[in-house]
């Protein structure tokens, strides 16, 4: 079976999804997580979306 419409909700976002990370500070990789940092909403990438959910878990 075709996979046509996987990743169809980033095409629509400009550059596709892809940006800086507000925490790590990678460019180019995909910003889709949207979170509040001191008071202020940033996107970050996936990978510190999960580092602050194990924080969080964690506690």
């Amino acid at each position: 079976m075709s996979k046509a419409h996987r990743g169809k909700g980033i095409r629509e976002l400009p550059a596709h999804g892809r940006g800086k990370c507000a925490i790590c500070g990678k460019e180019d990789i995909k910003v889709l997580f949207e979170t509040e940092i001191d008071g202020n909403k940033a996107k970050i990438c996936k990978y510190c979306n999960a580092a602050l959910k194990n924080k969080k878990a964690a506690n």
